[in-house]
Order: structure tokens, then C-alpha cells, then sequence
């Protein structure tokens, strides 16, 4: 069976109401993105204790999906009607067939971190043995190692992972980092994320992987003061938990902080200088990784 889709760019205080009068008058699935995902002018929605958290994008994308003999026009003019929408204008584009399992396992191979890490989907098979083989399927949780700001703070833990340190992985999506962590010889990780969602599937990684990690919500009862802090989030969100960041850091400990475009590097530095001695650590396809210690 094909299917049928539509985009409709969307204010804020449209978009909920344009995709809730979808869903009533025929679409089969409705999302929202933001307009300006992959840009500079991304702005990521982030809710950390006493922080502000925004509904939605100020620029919105609005996807719908409807079935292969829809009547498209119609749906959209009662929609636009249900929601006091004026409907700018748009293309019916038509969305083929396919096995959309096998297509999504083709684009998930075994991806090489490092000289000693791959990350291995559940449907292949080890390429080393001998390698550190952390078995990751992609899911509703950010973190395969296949974006470069994962790749970047893997590499960091390989490198630095002395040994019995204490890690936190904040914004811990798949808990991709903390369970690497426990692989490279930590004694202690968790992670904290806003999604449960995330939470839950940090916990099912982790149980797979065979480590002992642990993951919370932000509420959870706070956590001893770390040796390493790593967050791989976005620039904004960065900035604003910035004091919340380094108190989890013990002195002396290390920070790594990921999600952070090449331009926006110095802005990050400037803020979490009050804490720790901080720099570029490396970047990779237009993304940075800093590190930085904790001073008394």
C-alpha cells in the first residue's frame, strides 16, 4: 500500500491546533518538527528543573501522512477550517511502498568508533571478536554512534578512561555513553535524561549490553559528584544548565560537553569558564567536542 503526504509550515500557536483538526478530519499520523533542525537557527526544547521549556518550535514544520486514496484537498480545507487556518501552498507528495524494515536494518551497519570500539546492531555480527562490541539498535532514543557529536565523546572515553572513575552521562538518550564507559573500565555510570522514554530504553540497552548502569529522570535523589561529566545535547541547552553541570563535577574532575556547531565553540567556553579550564578538545563534519577540568 503507498501512502499519501503533505508538509505545511506552522507558527507555534498553529501547529497543535492545525495537527490535532488533522487527525480529526482523516490523516493517518501527524508530527511536528522544526523548521530550522540542522541550521544554526535550531532551537531545541529542552525542560531541566527550573528552566524554562517551550511547546513547540517559533517555526514549525507539519507533517501528515494519509492513506493512498485520500481525498488530500478535502481533509486539508476541513482542518484548515476546524483550526482557523489559512492553508498556504502546498504538493501531495506520494510515499511508496516498501519493506520499511529491511530498508532501515540497510541503513544500520556495524560502525567503527575507534581501534577497539564498534557499535553493533542486533541483526549483524561482530567483525572483531576481540573488540569492545557494544550492541545498539537505533530506536526513539538519540545515540547510535552514527551522528558525529556520539562518535566524538566515545572517542574522548576511549582515550581517557583510566579506570575506576565515576562517569555521568547527562542527556543520556540511549545511555550509549555511560554503558561505553563501564566497557572502558569505569566503575560507576549513569544517566539522566528528560525523556522516560529515554530513560527506559537506557535501562534496556544497558541490561543487553551486560553493564550495570544506572538512569534517572532529572527528579531523581541527586548523585555523588562525578570524576567525568559528559553531555552531548545542543548549544543552548548547554549554556542554560551550565551551574547545574558543574556542580555535578567534582573538582578536579573533567567536563565534555558535545552538540556544539564549530562557530558556537567560543560562546560554550565563555560560559563554562567560571568553572573549568576549558577548550576544543576536537571537531568533526562541522561539530565539537570540548573538555575541560574543574578548578577548586
Amino acid at each position: 500500500m503507498a501512502w499519501q503526504s503533505v508538509t505545511l509550515p506552522a507558527t507555534a500557536d498553529e501547529a497543535e491546533r492545525l495537527s490535532d483538526a488533522l487527525m480529526e478530519a482523516g490523516a493517518l499520523s501527524v508530527s511536528i518538527e522544526d523548521a530550522a533542525a540542522g541550521t544554526v537557527a535550531e532551537a531545541p526544547i529542552f525542560g531541566e528543573p527550573g528552566m524554562p521549556t517551550d511547546a513547540l518550535w517559533r517555526d514549525n514544520k507539519v507533517l501528515a501522512l494519509f492513506a493512498h486514496d485520500a481525498d488530500v484537498q478535502a481533509i486539508l480545507t476541513e482542518a484548515a477550517r476546524a483550526s482557523l487556518f489559512e492553508l498556504p501552498p502546498y504538493q501531495i507528495e506520494p510515499v511508496p511502498e516498501q519493506d520499511w524494515v529491511r530498508l532501515t536494518q540497510a541503513e544500520f551497519d556495524p560502525i567503527r568508533i575507534s581501534e577497539r570500539l564498534w557499535i553493533i546492531p542486533s541483526w549483524h555480527q561482530p567483525h572483531d571478536d576481540q573488540a569492545i562490541n557494544l550492541r545498539l539498535d537505533p530506536g526513539l532514543a538519540f545515540g547510535t554512534g552514527s551522528h558525529p557529536t556520539t562518535r566524538l565523546c566515545l572517542q574522548w572515553l576511549d582515550q581517557h578512561i583510566q579506570g575506576n572513575e565515576r562517569v555521568l552521562d547527562y542527556g543520556c538518550g540511549s545511555g550509549i555513553l555511560a554503558i561505553a564507559a563501564l566497557k572502558f573500565g569505569a566503575a560507576q555510570a549513569w544517566g539522566v535524561d528528560i525523556d522516560p522514554q529515554a530513560v527506559s530504553t537506557a535501562r534496556d540497552n544497558a541490561r543487553d549490553n551486560a553493564v550495570q548502569a544506572d538512569f534517572y529522570l532529572p527528579d531523581a535523589p541527586a548523585q555523588p559528584a562525578a570524576d567525568i561529566v559528559v553531555a552531548n545535547i545542543l548549544t543552548n541547552p548547554l549554556i542554560a544548565m551550565a551551574p547545574l553541570l558543574a556542580q555535578a563535577c567534582r573538582v578536579g574532575g573533567r567536563i565534555v560537553l558535545s552538540g556544539i556547531l564549530v562557530e558556537q565553540v567560543a560562546k560554550v567556553v565563555d560560559v563554562y569558564s567560571a568553572w573549568f579550564d576549558i577548550a576544543l578538545w576536537r571537531d568533526e563534519e562541522g561539530w565539537a567536542c570540548l573538555t575541560g577540568v574543574k578548578r577548586a
